[in-house]
């Protein structure tokens, strides 16, 4: 492996200047000679951000290098070049590189399904039509896909696929810079025709060709921007935000499916706020999850919060403490994180200004879990995901009528049982819903629930709180009362556990005595009881 990475494509532009976050603070005055020595601190850290990124790449590229070593050879003994492309470049010099490689290449799908041949592991063809093929090797995942030159119509989004002859030509037409960077292998050559590692190591995405044009072509690349800004930490160029808030409206060419797919990659990113609120600021958010954004001007007043929308924000990066804190290995809870965004989504439909100056939002949680059945259904979240997110919505408010722990072991147990599976990602949104700034109510709130989880707890340990069933089953409830399969056994089975719930668990004899006394009250007479 070469010690370093040199770089070609086109002359190089002037480097850019720091680009500024959406939301720029101020700089203070500073005298020349101030300047001066800023502007050389910020010079020197951005060299030796230079340098690390590049010794990323080095160390990453090494442990890839026997499955991309071996392909290139085979590749370039047929005459054809091959590269190291995008996103796999990208986490390289982030230092980040996985398992799953994508190249590029001159050669044309069927010569790339000749070379693989009697070499790959498996090799699928499922992207064949826009260039791509895939296959395995060495326990490493790999995509090459030929050079792209593909032409937009700019009303739906899938283009007209057109094969190109240059890594340059490919290069311009990705999403942003850090992800139109290649390596030509297996010399192990850089090429970075439009300075994407300049805009890596100062943090920025930007597009390689104007934005505007970009967008038009693809308007799911605007959600990437707020994607890849929750993921990485990167800003958006001013030129980007700006032809994001122009565009908005035109993630309406889009697929729901597609949308999904990016709004779920931004919420389990390592700063989804962020992203958010890039959606919210530009636009983008009243067209893809409009409740978000709607919650902005509704001031909630038992957190003390500017309102609403900044309320979940900080519900949602509380969420996200919690889930790393509980279990740091088990990555992103979507369904956690999406309850936590939405679990207020019903306070301005449900907003009321009381007498003397207050205001109310009763039963929010349950116009929020409506709303959030709603949108997902629409962003074609599957139904388990969607029904999990509208139950936690549901359920999240039900700890404050805990109040002063004065619920019966009945409420325990039903919200135990409410709760069912979902009920530990439940523990953490109650517990995240505390946002208030006054510490002593804080720490009352969490001490009250710590209460809450002990009384579960011992209830627990007596019976089996997320198994409740009645104390007798069907067949048993069929015949003391002498009836067939069909509804008056789903009707006896639910009283039984209306009175486990209430009572907890009963000896066989009082559930055949409850049992009977319900049939008497519906009038039905059991065998050898006339």
């Amino acid at each position: 492996m070469k010690p370093h990475l040199p770089v070609t494509g086109s002359p190089r532009r002037p480097a850019r200047q720091r680009q500024v976050p959406w939301s720029p603070v101020p700089p203070t005055n500073r005298t020349q000679h101030g300047k001066d020595t800023a502007a050389a601190t910020d010079s020197n850290r951005l060299t030796a951000q230079r340098g690390a990124v590049q010794r990323n790449a080095v160390v990453e590229l090494l442990k890839v290098a026997p499955v991309a070593d071996e392909l290139a050879e085979r590749f370039e003994a047929v005459g054809h070049r091959l590269y190291l492309v995008g996103g796999s470049v990208r986490d390289a010099l982030l230092g980040r590189l996985g398992t799953d490689l994508d190249f590029t290449t001159d050669a044309r799908p069927e010569q790339v399904q000749r070379i693989l041949a009697g070499w790959a592991d498996a090799v699928w063809d499922t992207g064949i039509a826009f260039g791509t093929v895939g296959a395995t090797k060495h326990g490493a995942t790999l995509e090459i896909t030929t050079f792209r030159a593909d032409v937009y119509d700019r009303v739906g989004r899938n283009p007209d696929v057109t094969f190109g002859d240059t890594i340059e030509g490919d290069l311009v037409r990705r999403d942003f810079t850090v992800n139109a960077m290649a390596v030509q292998l297996p010399e192990r050559r850089f090429v970075d025709p439009h300075d994407g590692m300049e805009a890596l190591v100062e943090e920025v995405l930007d597009t390689p060709a104007a934005p505007e044009d970009s967008f038009a072509d693809d308007p799911l690349r605007m959600l990437r921007a707020a994607r890849f800004v929750s993921q990485l930490g990167f800003r958006p160029a001013p030129r980007v935000l700006a032809a994001m808030q122009e565009m908005a409206e035109q993630i309406n060419r889009i697929t729901a499916e597609r949308v999904q797919t990016e709004l779920s990659k931004l919420i389990c990113g390592s700063q989804p706020r962020r992203g958010i609120e890039l959606l919210v600021d530009t636009g983008l958010a009243d067209h893809v999850l409009p409740e978000v954004p709607a919650m902005r001007l509704e001031i909630d007043e038992h957190h003390q919060h500017k309102d609403v929308y900044h309320h979940s924000l900080v519900v949602l990066e509380q969420a996200i403490e919690l889930e790393e804190r509980d279990d740091p290995s088990a990555g992103p809870d979507l369904v956690l994180r999406l309850a936590a965004l939405l679990h207020d989504i019903g306070k301005p439909a449900t907003r009321r200004f009381e007498p003397g100056g207050g205001v109310s939002f009763h039963h929010h949680e349950v116009v929020g879990s409506k709303m959030t059945r709603r949108r997902l259904k629409a962003l074609r979240y599957s139904k388990e995901i969607t029904e999990d997110v509208a139950r936690l919505v549901y359920l999240h408010l039900r700890f404050h009528g805990y109040g002063t722990g004065q619920w019966t072991d009945s409420a325990v147990r039903r919200y135990v049982t409410d709760a069912g599976d979902l009920l530990p990602r439940l523990h953490k949104l109650v517990r995240a819903d505390c946002t208030t700034r006054n510490r002593r109510k804080a720490q009352a709130l969490q001490r009250t629930y710590d209460d809450l989880e002990e009384r579960i707890q011992r209830l627990a340990e007596e019976e089996d709180l997320r198994r409740v069933r009645p104390d007798l089953d069907g067949n048993e409830i069929m015949r003391i009362l002498g009836i067939p399969p069909g509804p008056l056994v789903g009707k006896a089975w639910k009283h039984l556990k209306e009175l486990r719930l209430d009572r907890g668990p009963l000896s066989h004899d009082e559930a055949v005595a409850e049992l009977l006394r319900w049939a008497a009250e519906q009038g039905i007479e059991p065998p050898g009881q006339g």
